[in-house]
């Protein structure tokens, strides 16, 4: 018998034995699947970015026996308001209206020993918010707003206008400082990085600035410094280690 046949033979065998045994006679052994040993760390960038926008918001109230007239004069001085802002050099589509009001106050009296209510005069407000795109102008527009004749002026607010030109560099950053962290605990637990799992992005918010207020007929300031705005990225990223 040559060994091809043999090699046939057995193999036929065998594959009964296969469909005719009882799988519960025979100890097929337990398969076992344990899962990857990971870490996880939160890996940090963070940078300092030189402040670009500053915002204002100015406003005008107005008390007047006659509602019309309230009116009027309110829509007169914010237009003085938004006219000197643009010569000043901020563009139109960066002033907007923010909040306009018209109400009558009550006002209180005594008439036969009994406190009552009648109309009063008629309160008209209008708020404009002013975005300036030059951050180092902030002082001289401060200063030019208290001028105008505004009942009321906050500001400056800073803040960024362009965040992610930082933010894609801090990313990289994030993800190395992800991987010092990851293998400075994998040496501690005496246990060796393989490979990264998975990164998630997550990021902190700007740290807000001061709002300033400035009153009605005030002097204002020309020494307001922009300063800094900080930016962070945060990432999550798991290792799996050995």
């Amino acid at each position: 018998m040559t060994k091809f046949v043999l090699g046939f033979v057995l193999a036929i065998i065998a594959a009964a034995g296969f469909y005719v045994l009882p799988w519960k006679i025979g100890d097929w052994g337990t398969v076992v699947t344990r899962p990857a040993s990971t870490i996880t760390v939160i890996g940090e960038g963070r940078s300092k970015v030189q402040s670009q926008v500053a915002s204002f918001s100015v406003g005008i109230n107005i008390l007047n026996d006659d509602k019309q007239k309230a009116v009027d004069e309110v829509n007169k001085k914010i237009s003085e308001i938004i006219s000197a802002t643009m010569v000043f050099g901020v563009k139109e589509e960066d002033i907007k209206t923010q909040s306009l009001s018209v109400s009558q106050n009550e006002e209180s009296y005594y008439e036969d020993g009994r406190q009552k209510y009648r109309p009063g005069q008629w309160r008209v407000g209008n708020t404009v918010e002013i975005t300036l795109r030059d951050a180092v102008k902030a002082g001289d527009l401060a200063t030019m707003l208290s001028k105008t004749g505004a009942t009321n002026v906050y500001g400056p607010n800073f803040s960024l206008e362009d965040t992610q030109t930082a933010a894609n560099k801090l990313l990289g950053e994030a993800v190395d400082d992800a991987w010092k962290k990851a293998e400075s605990l994998a040496k501690a637990g005496g246990k060796k990085i393989l490979k990264v799992v998975s990164i998630t992005e997550g990021s902190y918010p700007t740290m807000g600035p001061m709002l300033y207020g400035y009153g009605a007929g005030g002097g204002g300031s020309d020494k307001l410094e922009p300063g800094m705005q900080t930016v962070s990225k945060q990432v999550t990223v798991v290792f799996e280690v050995l």
